[in-house]
């Protein structure tokens, strides 16, 4: 639990770069997604959006797709800094 709320505050706070967050087991995670989601956002502690820090799933298919879509992203995020010549290659 120490090292998901250590995690989801380095991206939060932007002191890591963003990367994918799976937490497997609907029901084992459910409680506390709720909780974030019901009184730590409800109450202005987090933004909503931070609530999409992760994945909660069941499905590993729905896992590895969060996964390569956060690398698709970081990787135009990548392209799109490189000067114009490098980005051409």
């Amino acid at each position: 639990m120490d090292e998901l709320f250590e995690a989801l505050t380095l991206v939060q706070t932007g002191k890591v770069k963003q990367f994918p967050v799976v937490l497997f087991g609907r029901d084992y995670w459910r409680g506390l997604a709720d909780w974030l989601k019901e009184r730590v956002a409800g109450e202005g502690k987090i933004s909503p959006e931070d609530l999409n820090l992760f994945l909660l799933t069941d499905d590993p298919k729905e896992a590895l797709g969060w996964i390569i879509d956060a690398r698709e992203r970081r990787t135009r995020a990548f392209r799109a800094m490189q000067p114009i010549s490098q980005s051409a290659r």
